[in-house]
């Protein structure tokens, strides 16, 4: 899965990795749903890869 970090907004920059915890309580979101990856970094998806 790839995700944008909250210090990547800007540049849009992706983080590629494997989602641990989703984070947002609602189905969906307008800025993406936000996840922590098993790395422990928090993000909001992207794009979910095979």
């Amino acid at each position: 899965m790839d995700i944008i970090l909250k210090a990547d907004q800007r540049t849009g920059r992706r983080t590629r990795g494997v989602v641990k915890d989703i984070l947002t309580n609602s189905p969906t979101h307008p800025h993406g749903i936000k996840v922590r990856l098993e790395s422990g970094q928090v993000g909001r998806v992207q794009e979910i890869l095979d």
